[in-house]
């Protein structure tokens, strides 16, 4: 009896043990743009957020800048899909009230300065379908130039005087997009 219950016991190991293989997900290798998302405030213990952007980060790759960002066209203000943010409370782009929401963040680049689009389209793969129709705030910004050089697309929340900043750093490119209360 006790050979008998070893023998199935042992037979049943095995079966799982090189069954195992056989049932393993295959998972896609890792994206060439990753997401990433910043938020304001941007302590983690700090749950009172007031924005957040999630966006993909493409990379320069021996690039320049003009090779990967379409200047004087609207861009998806990164890779893959358009960015998206949530403004968790009602701020102002400039002088445009935005409520709260999610939106698309969108670009439209020049040498000197940019015009940051809020849109209300949500769920969009790169900027191929962008409906200008569909736009709740824009405000140019000027291009200013740092001394820190970027591989990939960067962005980051500051505090301000009274909301945030979303900063955008690429190449030795910056924006400052504030968001006020």
């Amino acid at each position: 009896m006790k050979k008998s219950t070893l023998i199935t016991t042992g037979i049943c190991s095995l079966t799982m043990l090189l069954s195992v293989d056989a049932n393993a997900q295959k998972f896609p290798d890792l994206d060439k743009s990753p997401m990433d998302a910043a938020w304001f405030p941007t302590d983690y213990k700090d749950s009172n957020k007031i924005a957040r952007v999630i966006y993909s980060r493409p990379q320069l790759k021996g690039r320049s800048l003009t090779e990967v960002v379409p200047q004087g066209k609207v861009w998806r203000t990164g890779a893959n899909e358009a960015n998206e943010i949530s403004l968790f409370n009602d701020m102002y782009l400039g002088k445009t009230k935005v409520p709260a929401g999610i939106y698309t963040l969108y670009t439209i680049p020049t040498e000197n300065e940019c015009v940051i689009i809020i849109n209300k389209d949500r769920n969009v793969w790169g900027a191929y379908t962008y409906n200008e129709k569909n736009d709740v705030a824009r405000l140019t910004v000027p291009v200013t130039v740092a001394d820190e050089y970027l591989e990939a697309l960067s962005m980051v929340f500051t505090k301000a005087d009274n909301g945030t900043v979303l900063n955008l750093g690429w190449d030795k490119v910056r924006l400052a997009i504030p968001f006020t209360k």
